[in-house]
């Protein structure tokens, strides 16, 4: 023990009492009794102590459960006499007959003194100053019992010493086998399991009481038969590898065939242990992989070669933690084998895989080629998607969760080209619903809440799309596979509205993660990057962009689930006057909408993107073409009629015939199918093209509210100092100044209030004369004060 242990030991106030009797020179026999680590021996030393200053002798004992029974007994005739000092020491396991007898008259003589384990504050009076920070950390691990706090007593941090753990070694070496299993044991969770424990020990549960209790008299577990903490890693550190394999090992045999999990009993041997295992690592990936695949994926390597089926299960672990090309190498591998068993589950895997590379038409074929009911549900969702309706009725999905949601996925995905929005968004929200217990737990190409949020933004039910991505969001529909295009999609319901921070937020949350995008999550990225840098005319931003957006449509093969980005390609095309290098790819989506019998819903968000790009290259017969096109649809659904009254009203304003009511009216009805940005677009456009004064504001007006904002938004107050100044800027000047001292340039501010470039420099100029500044560096310095 350390110095302030020995010299100055924790009296309990029993112990006081009993060095009182002996120092009245009183008789005194007595049994002390704990477990290892407790004291006693510290104890018997103050009572050996106190006897000598008494000048009286006594028969002072340690450890007396490792006595012969002879020396038990003989030791029992002295407490019986009671003519001499007794004081006896020992451990409550084991108990032979001769001990418990020698127990019994000691008790009779007084009370025997059992020894407790610290508590925090005996803790904190033992440690030394320097280790007294940790008092709780140490309290913790040891469980208070003396001998390990002592171990623990030069800690400078709350971390164990790999030598702290090594002085263990001492405690195990000497313990019999049974007791070790149970340490084990108990190191794997199953201390308190006697079903388990009866299993392993080979005894009845008599037999398995008394390894427990011989457990707990060594000091590492606590009463209630767990280790300790600082005795779990010592156990786990210091006992022989092919021991704790073999203990875990025969639990996992016992729980399997109880029905019982064993994930945490085999993690710990993933990379010690191989084939022997292969039952157990099996059932453990079967139930982390829902929580966590990729350590499904791991256990299933872990039984080392396999046959197709490991190998399969291995492919979905590793597709649903994000690893396609492990999923795509092991589906292949079982795919040319020749296993007929196991290939067609093999083949759905590597489609999934593909459909998440952006190989949607490949994909579909490896579908086709799955026995399975839900291979064919999603192949029929590739084949619409690649521009081949079905010709025959779809399948009928046998009376499961997954059968059932993949079903109503492709019912809803025909739906969508052949019937109304309303009809496949409820198809489609069904699946999602009937999906929705499974969570991550299932390998798709696509989830419904995806293709239902597709549906939506296609038909101008944004808050539908919203709504159904946070379901999904909250319920880990898809897991992790699916989760970035969940976000992806709730960033371009936020840049539709124009709330573009938000928007980049969703990026910039992307880009922190570090992980590589795949090709369909990339390409709906790279959209959202560009969306956002036209929206903010950042012309900068868009022309670094693009050759990634380039890229992104080369690796993705138009399908049409992509029209989104493609869209917004389109108008960025035109915008960098690069028309050219995207025209294949726009050539490919009509010939797909065509294939399909040009269906609406696809097919208005594209000619509204179409139209626009046409208005930036100024090619005003591509535009009007692109109106005719949405006139045609005006009379299919209500999110076509809006658009393409918005579509001629805008060509009317280009031309300089602004009616303000019918502007207005546009406005209003692109931002009822959450357009937002394009609503306060298309009004701030008129107003800066309208001579009629009163138009101009009432449209303005119209394009802030549009845009969220008020007319009269509220702004921050200026400090003290600057009141004055503040006081010296309209309005107008001083949104115009929050916008610059943001970091705006004329034109991006310009474009967001709906003025031009030279407006914003007069307003500037203005400012810059109220306030007297010589320079611009002090211009923004004064500006950064008025408006924060």
């Amino acid at each position: 023990m350390s110095p302030s242990m020995t010299a100055h030991p924790m009296l309990s106030p029993q112990l006081t009492q009993v060095l009182e009797v002996i120092a009245s020179g009183a008789s005194v026999r007595l049994g002390v009794v704990s477990p290892g680590g407790y004291g006693k021996t510290t104890v018997l030393r103050e009572i050996r102590r106190a006897f000598e200053d008494a000048g009286v002798t006594a028969s002072v004992v340690d450890d007396a459960h490792l006595l012969p029974d002879t020396e038990l007994l003989a030791l029992r005739s002295l407490v019986e006499q009671g003519d001499e000092n007794v004081v006896v020491a020992y451990r409550p396991w084991p108990r032979s007959r001769a001990l418990a007898a020698l127990a019994e008259s000691l008790g009779r003589a007084r009370p025997a003194l059992m020894l407790e384990p610290f508590t925090r504050e005996q803790v904190r009076a033992v440690l030394p100053a320097s280790a007294r920070g940790l008092v709780d950390y140490v309290h913790q691990q040891t469980g208070g019992v003396p001998r390990f706090v002592q171990r623990l007593a030069g800690l400078s941090t709350a971390e164990l010493p790999s030598e702290v753990v090594a002085s263990f070694r001492a405690d195990l070496d000497w313990l019999d086998a049974d007791v070790q299993k149970y340490l084990l044991a108990a190191e794997a969770g199953a201390a308190l399991r006697l079903d388990l424990l009866g299993g392993l020990l080979g005894g009845d549960v008599d037999a398995v009481g008394d390894v427990i209790e011989a457990a707990r008299a060594t000091g590492l577990v606590a009463a209630d038969g767990t280790l300790l903490p600082i005795a779990r890693v010592a156990v786990a550190a210091l006992s022989r590898t092919d021991r704790r394999i073999a203990v875990r090992q025969k639990l996992a045999e016992l729980q399997l065939r109880s029905g019982g999990p064993v994930l945490e009993l085999v993690r710990p041997l993933i990379g010690v242990a191989g084939p022997e295992m292969a039952a157990a690592f099996r059932a453990a990936a079967d139930e982390a992989l829902a929580t966590d695949p990729a350590l499904a994926a791991r256990l299933l390597a872990a039984i080392g070669t396999a046959g197709a089926e490991v190998a399969v299960r291995r492919a979905v672990a590793s597709a649903m933690a994000g690893d396609l090309d492990a999923a795509m190498r092991l589906a292949d591998q079982v795919i040319s084998s020749g296993d007929q068993a196991h290939r067609g589950a093999a083949a759905e895997v590597a489609a999934i895989a593909l459909a998440h590379r952006g190989q949607l038409a490949r994909g579909t074929e490896l579908h086709r080629w799955s026995p399975s009911a839900t291979s064919s549900a999603f192949a029929v969702i590739g084949q619409v998607g690649t521009g081949r309706l079905p010709t025959a009725a779809l399948p009928v999905a046998p009376p499961t969760m997954l059968d059932g949601g993949a079903s109503l996925m492709a019912q809803g995905v025909v739906e969508s080209v052949t019937s109304s929005a309303t009809t496949s968004l409820s198809t489609l929200m069904r699946a999602a619903g009937l999906l929705e217990p499974a969570g991550k737990a299932v390998l798709l190409p696509d989830t419904p809440a995806a293709l239902a949020a597709l549906v939506a933004l296609h038909s101008g039910e944004p808050g539908v799309a919203e709504s159904v991505l946070d379901r999904a969001v909250a319920t880990s529909s898809g897991g992790a596979l699916m989760a970035v295009r969940h976000r992806l999609l709730r960033g371009w319901i936020a840049m539709q509205r124009g709330n573009l921070a938000q928007a980049r937020e969703t990026l910039l949350a992307l880009r922190k993660v570090g992980r590589p995008l795949e090709p369909r999550d990339w390409l709906f990225a790279v959209a959202l990057e560009i969306g956002i840098a036209r929206r903010n005319s950042d012309l900068a931003t868009l022309k670094r962009t693009w050759e990634q957006a380039c890229e992104a449509v080369l690796r993705h093969p138009v399908d049409l689930f992509t029209f989104l980005p493609l869209g917004e390609f389109a108008t960025a095309a035109a915008r960098l006057r690069d028309q050219h290098r995207l025209a294949p790819h726009l050539t490919a989506a009509r010939n797909l909408l065509r294939d399909l019998g040009d269906p609406c819903l696809w097919a208005v968000p594209l000619h509204w993107s179409a139209l626009h790009a046409a208005i930036i290259a100024e090619e005003t017969s591509v535009a009007e073409e692109h109106a005719a096109s949405l006139a045609a649809y005006r009379d299919r659904s209500r999110y076509a009629g809006i658009v393409s009254v918005a579509a001629e009203s805008w060509l009317d304003v280009l031309a300089g015939k602004v009616d303000a009511d019918q502007v207005e009216e546009s406005a209003r009805g692109l931002h009822a199918v959450g357009q937002w940005w394009d609503a306060a677009r298309l009004a701030g456009q008129a107003a800066i093209r309208t001579s009629d004064r009163q138009a101009m504001v009432r449209l303005l007006d119209c394009a802030r509210l549009l845009q969220g904002r008020t007319t009269a938004t509220a702004r921050k107050q200026p400090e003290p100092v600057v009141e004055a100044d503040a006081g010296k800027l309209s309005d107008r000047e001083r949104e115009v100044a929050e916008l610059v001292v943001g970091g705006l340039t004329y034109k991006q501010v310009g474009d967001r209030l709906f003025i031009s470039a030279k407006t914003v420099e007069h307003h500037m100029a203005r400012i810059r004369q109220r306030l007297g500044c010589s320079s611009r560096a002090e211009l923004l310095d004064q500006l950064r004060q008025i408006v924060g």
